[in-house]
C-alpha cells in the first residue's frame, strides 16, 4: 500500500513539474516572439478641424481611419499610442464619436479639448479651465404654465436623466444637475505642467455643455450662479457621460475664446494655444503611465 502511495505521489510530482515547465516555455515563447499586450491609447477629442487636425500633426506615423462622420488620426507621441478624434460639433456627434472610439480602440483615457465661452467674469480670453466637473446645461424641465401665462426661463429646473429608469420628468429625485467628475490622474498631469502655459492662467472649474449658443448675458449669469459654470461649450458633457458609462478616465480642457460677461472679444488663435497646453498634459500623463 505504501509503495503504491509513493508511486502515485511521484507521478503527481512529475506531472506538476511538466505543467510548470510548459507554462514557463509558453511565457518565454510569447516574450521571445515580442507579443505583448497592446498599450491602451490616449484619445484627444476636438470638434472642429482647427481643434483636431493641428494636434494630429504633432503625432508620429499617423494613420487616418474613419467611422461615419468621425475621423481618427492614429499615431504615437513619445512612442506611446495617441489618437486624435475629430468628433464634429454638438452633443450628439460627440456622444456617438466617443462610443465608437471606446468600442474600437479601448482607450486608457479621453481628453475633450477646444474653445469655449466664458461664464465667470474673473476669467479672461486665453485662460484655460480644467474640468473638475462637467455638466449638461440642456437637460432642463420647465414648470407648468397654462396658455398665455408666458415663458419663464429663469424658473426652469435641472433634470438628471440618469437618476432612475423611469420618467425623469415625473421623478422629483431627478430635479438636480448631473455633474461628471474629471479624472484625478489626468487633473494631476494637467496641474504638473500648467506653469508651461504662459498665455493665461490655468484653473479648475465647471464646464457646461449644450446644443445651445448663449449670447444673453443674463442667461449666462443665471447658469454661472445656479450651475456653477466657468465656461460653456457644445460637446464635453456628452463625452463625459459616455466615458463614465464605459468607466474610461475623462477630462475636459477648455480655453476661453471669448467672455461676454467681461467684454472679452473672440480670438480664434486660442484654439492653437489650448492645443499647445494639452500637448504638454498628454506628454506628462504618458510619462507618468510609463513610469508605473
Amino acid at each position: 500500500m505504501m509503495k503504491r502511495m509513493g508511486k502515485k505521489y511521484a507521478l503527481l510530482t512529475i506531472a506538476a513539474v511538466l505543467f510548470v515547465t510548459a507554462l514557463a516555455g509558453l511565457n518565454f515563447s510569447e516574450h521571445a516572439s515580442g507579443k505583448e499586450k497592446p498599450r491602451q491609447p490616449i484619445i484627444i477629442q476636438g470638434p472642429m478641424p482647427i481643434e483636431a487636425e493641428n494636434f494630429a500633426k504633432r503625432l508620429d506615423n499617423v494613420k487616418v481611419e474613419k467611422s461615419g462622420n468621425f475621423v481618427f488620426y492614429k499615431g504615437k507621441l513619445d512612442n506611446y499610442p495617441v489618437i486624435v478624434a475629430k468628433t464634429g460639433k454638438g452633443m450628439e456627434n460627440t456622444a456617438a464619436a466617443t462610443a465608437v472610439a471606446i468600442e474600437k480602440y479601448d482607450p486608457a483615457a479621453i481628453i475633450n479639448q477646444g474653445t469655449s465661452g466664458g461664464h465667470d467674469p474673473s476669467l479672461n480670453v486665453f485662460d484655460i479651465v480644467l474640468g473638475k466637473r462637467t455638466v449638461n446645461l440642456g437637460s432642463l424641465k420647465t414648470p407648468h404654465l397654462e396658455e398665455n401665462e408666458g415663458i419663464e426661463p429663469t424658473s426652469w429646473i435641472p433634470m438628471d436623466l440618469m437618476a432612475s429608469e423611469g420618467s425623469a420628468g415625473e421623478d422629483p429625485n431627478a430635479e438636480k444637475a448631473r455633474y461628471f467628475e474629471g479624472d484625478e490622474e489626468l487633473l494631476a498631469a494637467a496641474h504638473a505642467v500648467k506653469d508651461k502655459y504662459t498665455k493665461g492662467k490655468v484653473v479648475e472649474g465647471t464646464i457646461g455643455s449644450a446644443d445651445v449658443w448663449n449670447n444673453e448675458v443674463d442667461r449666462i449669469n443665471w447658469f454661472h450662479e445656479n450651475f456653477g459654470t466657468s465656461v460653456e461649450e457644445m460637446e464635453g458633457a456628452s463625452a463625459a457621460q459616455i466615458s463614465k458609462a464605459y468607466d474610461v478616465a475623462f477630462l475636459g480642457i477648455r480655453v476661453l475664446s471669448n467672455n461676454k460677461t467681461n467684454g472679452g472679444k473672440y480670438d480664434p488663435t486660442t484654439a492653437a494655444a489650448n492645443q499647445d497646453y494639452v500637448y504638454e498634459v498628454v506628454k506628462e500623463y504618458i510619462a507618468e503611465k510609463q513610469g508605473k
